[in-house]
């Protein structure tokens, strides 16, 4: 009875618990519509998005013998021509090493609202590498290990047109196509590099083709110091920017591209103790090309031209003396090609690099000469690189050990700037360890 009388007591309770739980549990088509709603507002685009990458990266790097180099000979260029001690010893043919981490980066991609229909989208991006070097004569200076900006842009792209400003690489710098060395060096010599203040609108012709048309000017890489010019002076002078155009075919497995530019220096605003208008005008003509698949991937490139030296290549421009005492220029002529081979697997790839640099000098009878790879009265003839590496990469972490050998020949300057007698071949061997860790 009492089993009873307990029963027909919670019967209410048990009656009206179920009817609130029923009010309360949504139905499968409400349940639907809230799971279709969270995700209409997790897959609608973020107005401003931004994502940050970058790696640290060590290396170690042995020498065989003294180099023209930059950063604490992070970066090494080409050796140096003998020099010759009371003994007959050659002062230059002594090793060097260090173990450096400037070279890590860190960089910010991000994206905003709509600009006149078009997608806005920017990049900054900085290491650790400085921009001036090491003077031995003065205490404290150089900025090795201090911030050094290298891109800062911003992007507005159109279905067929895109237009770039900003700092950014120099536009005979291909991103899709450039050495895959572990050397910080990057094919330095034998390709561009370095990165400038511009305009950029890039043009789709097809989906495959298009067309670069990029206005710049010199920052941190420039030409070289004509008398009495201060640093990038010549770019400061000059009333119009660097004119540079450019076709690019690219599809799935190829990337091929071929350009030129035209620029028009002023190296001082006065000369002989006279205001002058005196230029140093040049041209410059490149192509490459890039096949990849996924088991190889092959590259080459080369340019020629005048007054490469912005460009960090070998070179630079002639000044001649004009009858009332004013100093007129002229560009010294290089050429460069180089071709990069490597492997595409994910986890080792070995790869080879070959590049090959030639001065081919100026007109004769020139007073002074502005250019890199000049020692007084000896000057480079060529300049060859030859290297092997090989990537084990796991995930974003990757060690690469590369061995590398670049020769020059070094001759008595002519007065077309060329090499002429006592030539001297001289080498350098380096080997180098990288370790690299992304994010």
């Amino acid at each position: 009875m009492k089993k009873l009388s307990f029963l027909l007591g919670i019967l209410p309770y048990l009656f009206f618990y179920n009817n609130v739980i029923a009010q309360e549990t949504p139905s499968n088509a409400d349940l639907l519509k809230r799971i279709e709603a969270l995700e209409a507002e997790r897959n609608k685009p973020k107005e401003w998005d931004a994502s940050l990458y970058g790696w640290v990266r060590a290396e170690y790097n042995f020498d065989s013998r003294q180099s023209a180099y930059s950063r604490e000979y992070q970066l090494n260029l080409y050796p140096l021509d003998e020099k010759l001690d009371a003994a007959g010893k050659d002062i230059n043919d002594a090793g060097a090493s260090n173990f450096l981490a400037i070279t890590s980066r860190v960089g910010i991609k991000f994206k905003g609202p709509d600009v006149w229909g078009a997608k806005a989208s920017g990049n900054i991006e900085a290491d650790f590498f400085g921009n001036t070097e090491l003077n031995k004569t003065s205490v404290g200076s150089g900025s090795s290990g201090l911030l050094r900006l290298r891109h800062a842009t911003a992007t507005l792209t159109w279905p067929t047109t895109a237009v770039t400003f900003g700092q950014t690489w120099y536009p005979t710098f291909v991103p899709e196509v450039f050495p895959g060395v572990a050397n910080f060096n990057t094919g330095i010599l034998f390709n561009p590099f370095g990165w400038a203040g511009q305009i950029k609108v890039t043009q789709k012709i097809t989906p495959e083709l298009s067309f670069s048309a990029v206005a710049y000017k010199d920052r941190e890489f420039q030409t070289a110091n004509a008398t009495g010019a201060s640093a990038n002076s010549a770019t400061f002078n000059s009333s119009i920017p660097t004119f540079h155009g450019q076709l690019q075919y690219k599809n799935k497995s190829v990337i091929a591209g071929a350009g030129a530019e035209y620029q028009s220096l002023k190296p001082v605003i006065e000369s002989g103790g006279l205001a002058t208008d005196e230029k140093v005008n040049s041209e410059m003509f490149f192509g490459y090309f890039k096949y990849s698949n996924e088991k190889i991937i092959a590259k080459l490139y080369g340019i020629t031209g005048g007054n490469l030296h912005h460009l960090v290549m070998i070179g630079g421009f002639a000044g001649y003396e004009n009858p009332n005492g004013t100093e007129s220029y002229k560009p010294t002529k290089t050429s460069a090609f180089w071709v990069d081979i490597a492997s595409a697997n994910p986890k080792i790839a070995p790869g080879v690099f070959f590049g090959y640099t030639k001065n081919s000098g100026v007109d004769a009878d020139f007073k002074n000469l502005y250019a890199r790879g000049v020692l007084g009265t000896r000057i480079l003839d060529d300049v060859w690189r030859a290297s092997a590496r090989v990537d084990f990469k796991q995930n974003k972490f990757s060690i690469s050990p590369e061995i590398e050998y670049t020769a020059a020949k070094w001759g008595d300057l002519t007065p077309e700037a060329k090499a002429g007698t006592n030539i001297k071949d001289v080498g350098n061997l380096r080997g180098m360890v990288r370790v690299m860790y992304s994010f």
